[in-house]
């Protein structure tokens, strides 16, 4: 019996300054544990004249947790911290009961060229931590345990699992962790896993159950404990998931909670300006429509 649930393929999704390939939320699967958003960024080259400009944006009710491969991206929020993210960092934000924030190239690449490739990711806060106090962590790459077993490198970029712990404050159970491989390894590591799981694969290939898949393809797994394929030569993979809440969200722009008044009142929040503004900052991206009563549209 297989023990794959469902294959997703990477879906274009606009974010305004270029494309990126999305692969949660889905219809069929939602989340994965308490992972409610991946976008996959690039590779893209910028040119001299482009750059990463998204306004002050707000969020509720989840942390994002951004993490390149290349390239560099400035984070400012509304908070007051201002801090550069480069490949291998993790920029850990809490949004709880709200906070807002900017993306933008830095100013010292903003007249070059320059490559931009990374994942964005949301974690959804359980229910009773919805509306915390907005948080925010920078992790230096340090802060993230690195080991080698059987020809493959891993790095836990968050959460708690392998009897090792990330310094990224998560929330609830999770994992999100990479693994990297120059030659041809079997990897069985099912009996560390727990939850919901599911398997990201960024470069090269794997093969499971007589099947090979192949860059952005994201596989969700029936059963964490029976994770088990081999990792092809030159091959880099995430995998993520974890215990998952037992509410459903609601996912609407970039609010994320479980009850749709809260959503709604995050929406007037926006639309009024009311939420706590970035330093410095005069743009904001506007609420879609610009209409607080329309409906979340549903993920293709």
């Amino acid at each position: 019996m297989s023990n794959i649930n469902l294959i997703i393929e990477e879906r274009p999704a606009s974010i305004g300054s270029f494309m990126v390939g999305r692969l949660l939320p889905f219809r069929e699967k939602r989340m994965v544990g308490p992972f409610a958003f991946i976008d996959h960024m690039g590779p893209v080259c910028l040119s001299d004249s482009e750059n990463v400009d998204v306004p002050p944006h707000p969020h509720i009710g989840l942390s994002t947790l951004t993490y390149l491969f290349e390239g560099s991206i400035m984070h400012r929020d509304s908070m007051g911290n201002e801090v550069e993210i480069k490949p291998g960092q993790v920029n850990w934000m809490t949004a709880g009961k709200g906070i807002v924030h900017s993306e933008r190239t830095p100013g010292y690449l903003r007249n070059s060229d320059k490559m931009l490739h990374g994942l964005q990711i949301w974690v959804a806060l359980p229910k009773e931590l919805e509306e915390m106090e907005p948080e925010f962590f920078h992790v230096e790459e340090a802060g993230m345990p690195e080991w080698t077993e059987q020809g493959v490198h891993f790095k836990l970029i968050a959460g708690e699992v392998f009897g090792r712990k990330s310094a990224v404050p998560v929330y609830s159970p999770l994992y999100f962790i990479e693994l990297k491989s120059t030659g041809r390894q079997s990897v069985k590591i099912g009996e560390h896993l727990f939850g919901e799981s599911a398997l990201y694969i960024l470069d090269g290939g794997i093969e499971a159950e007589g099947n090979t898949f192949s860059p952005k393809q994201l596989l969700v797994a029936k059963d964490s404990k029976l994770c088990a394929f081999d990792m092809l030569e030159n091959t880099t993979i995430y995998i993520f998931g974890g215990e998952p809440l037992p509410e459903e969200r609601i996912i609407y722009w970039n609010f994320v909670a479980t009850t749709p008044e809260r959503i709604e009142e995050a929406k007037t929040m926006w639309l009024e300006q009311t939420f706590p503004p970035v330093p410095g900052e005069t743009e904001f991206v506007p609420l879609p429509l610009q209409n607080k009563n329309i409906k979340p549209q549903h993920p293709n």
